[in-house]
């Protein structure tokens, strides 16, 4: 039986969500920060890490959190971990970071303490950045906590700040004629809060690229283009494809859906990939064990994946992960206070 929906957090702890945005909004770092990203052809990244969380069907609560690390440029999976949780935060509209950011979070860090070596250089995450009402989504939560850079990779317009898909914005996505093109996404502040990009020459429906943590805008897109194969950029495509896999061979049930909702993120038939798009959040899959497993089976690494560069990736500051797991901010020192540097997600 499906469980329950998590109500709506209370005012109070929504007030303390909004304070612990605004604190680590502080934080973020808009600019490239490593060598890699002002290099044309990236030079010296080698490994890029994709996030996503699919939820059980019929169950707001029991989902799967995935974390896979790509090799750059060649694309093929080094490393996944898929593991089962619990979300006890409900989803509400612009706060999506305090559902889901903790295990994903968790997810790169027990990576960084075991195995350094395919740590990831950047994150590729499934939501917005900087697009968002307060100017701090998801993306920039995974790169603040973990110290890491990031990008956000949205499918559908977070209206804000001015921005509506409305028939001017789409005879802008009509105008992107080949894989590469893009045009900013201006809101009514005059700030540039993102690109929206065609990815691939086979999608007529662009991503929505914000930054997240420790990089440009323009480098983030250049990356982003790089990334895809087909319309999702690859890390973010086999996080998804890895944990809907993971879903179903630990609860059971059917195969991999072939059309509808994930038709999109199953590998198409060449040489054109279809153009579908997948289910927005929460992405449901058929539960067909009795009972909720609650251990994970833990990391794979790729067997052919080889240490790199060993090196310790900075955790970087962040208030703790307990503030987002339970709505609870402990009090901001007065250190802390003056630090300065679609569904909304």
């Amino acid at each position: 039986m499906a469980r329950e929906v998590v109500r709506r957090p209370p005012e109070e702890t929504l007030s303390l969500w909004k304070r612990e945005q605004a604190l680590l909004k502080a934080r973020v770092v808009d600019r490239d920060t490593e060598a890699w990203q002002r290099d044309p052809v990236f030079s010296g990244l080698r490994r890029v890490g994709g996030l996503d969380v699919s939820f059980v069907k019929g169950d707001s609560v029991s989902a799967c959190a995935s974390l896979v690390v790509l090799s750059y440029p060649e694309l093929e999976v080094l490393y996944e971990d898929c593991r089962m949780v619990s979300l006890t935060a409900p989803y509400v509209p612009g706060f999506l970071a305090f559902r889901e950011g903790p295990f994903l979070v968790d997810a790169v860090r027990r990576l960084q303490e075991k195995e350094p070596h395919l740590s990831p250089q950047v994150l590729l995450v499934d939501g917005n950045g900087v697009l968002h009402p307060r100017g701090f989504g998801v993306a920039c939560h995974l790169g603040v906590h973990t110290d890491l850079p990031s990008i956000g990779v949205a499918k559908k317009l977070l209206q804000v700040d001015g921005l509506e898909n409305n028939a001017l914005h789409k005879e802008k996505i009509r105008l992107l004629q080949a894989g590469g093109d893009a045009f900013p996404l201006t809101g009514g502040s005059g700030a540039v809060l993102g690109m929206a990009l065609r990815s691939h020459d086979h999608s007529t429906k662009p991503l929505y690229v914000s930054v997240g943590h420790k990089m440009s805008l323009e480098a983030a897109v250049r990356l982003i283009r790089s990334c895809c194969r087909f319309r999702i950029p690859e890390p973010v495509r086999q996080a998804d494809i890895r944990s809907r896999d993971y879903i179903r061979r630990t609860l059971g049930g059917p195969g991999p859906p072939r059309t509808g909702a994930g038709e999109e993120l199953q590998e198409p038939p060449e040489p054109t990939p279809r153009r579908s798009q997948k289910a927005q959040r929460p992405k449901t899959y058929p539960q067909g064990g009795s009972e909720e497993p609650t251990h994970s089976r833990g990391p794979r690494t790729h067997p052919e994946a080889s240490p790199r560069r060993p090196g310790a990736v900075g955790q970087g500051p962040g208030l703790e992960l307990e503030t987002l797991k339970t709505g609870h901010l402990p009090p901001a020192p007065a250190s802390e206070l003056a630090r300065t540097p679609g569904a909304p997600l």
